[in-house]
């Protein structure tokens, strides 16, 4: 063994270990409690629900909070919850109230497609969202979630297929690579309880 393998061979090893370690509890935590930490980690906004009732109440906290008069929205079912607040839903609002495919566990991101955005591009979008999704929305793993969008949609899969990975849109990358390619948004998660 020549002294290299001696230096930094070691140092692998312990490399190897500490990730062996970090694996093995992620194995122990739950997706719900691995989705939670990964997203509150990357600066989301987290609210549980366990009613409708107690999710409207946080929904009108929100806009309460921010002063948002108005919201840009394309499902029927939240633009009658938005009637109900008394928030008009215009597509010049500076925030979008959406549902969405998935919440990946693995990294806390959560996946949309042209259900929920129709042909638009998310950096076109309003930099705040609120997502209003269920606990039977959350999935492992980008794998299972396409996978599962494949399996639910047989016979026409829908497009524009992509995620909010980042909840913090004041944070500068230094990853040069990614200058003026991110989808991160100020983003509140209403999650019902449905299972």
């Amino acid at each position: 063994m020549s002294i290299f393998d001696k230096i930094f061979g070691n140092k692998k090893k312990n490399q190897e270990t500490t990730h062996a370690k970090e694996s093995a509890l992620d194995k122990k935590r739950t997706p719900d409690e691995l989705f939670v930490e990964q997203f509150k980690e990357k600066g989301g906004k987290f609210l549980y629900c366990l009613t409708e009732e107690e999710a409207m109440g946080y929904l009108k906290a929100i806009f309460d909070e921010n002063s948002w008069k108005s919201a840009q929205c394309f499902d029927n079912h939240l633009q009658d919850n938005l009637n109900v607040l008394g928030v008009a839903e215009k597509s010049s609002a500076s925030v979008f109230y959406t549902t969405c495919e998935h919440l990946i566990a693995e990294d806390g991101s959560i996946l949309f497609s042209s259900v929920q955005l129709n042909e638009t591009k998310l950096m076109q979008y309003p930099i705040n969202f609120i997502v209003f999704a269920t606990t039977s929305q959350l999935i492992q793993d980008k794998d299972k979630a396409l996978t599962s969008i494949k399996y639910r949609f047989k016979k026409e899969i829908p497009s524009n297929i992509s995620a909010i990975k980042d909840y913090m849109p004041q944070k500068k990358d230094p990853n040069f690579l990614n200058y003026g390619n991110t989808n991160s948004k100020n983003l509140y998660l209403l999650l019902l309880e449905d299972l």
